[in-house]
């Protein structure tokens, strides 16, 4: 899954989901997707980070909302 189409899922869920922060939004998200995106995303996590921070699906979660806010601050690399 491309950053571009992770952002259109979060925005659909943020959408759906209006009373819930952005970290609540992630994990949905996560969840949502399934197993195969959740390893997918804490992969891509701990190439990111170097070290997998908790456990796969709130390395997910993190992963997801990294990529979010980075989206949103224009601070990509």
């Amino acid at each position: 899954m491309s950053e571009e189409e992770l952002i259109v899922e979060f925005a659909l869920a943020r959408l759906d989901n209006p009373g819930l922060d952005v970290e609540e939004i992630a994990a949905l998200l996560v969840r949502r997707l399934g197993p195969e995106r959740m390893l997918q995303f804490a992969t891509q996590n701990l190439a990111t980070r170097g070290e997998l921070r908790g456990p796969l699906f709130e390395s997910a979660v993190e992963h997801v909302l990294r990529v979010v806010l980075t989206l949103r601050d224009g601070s990509g690399d």
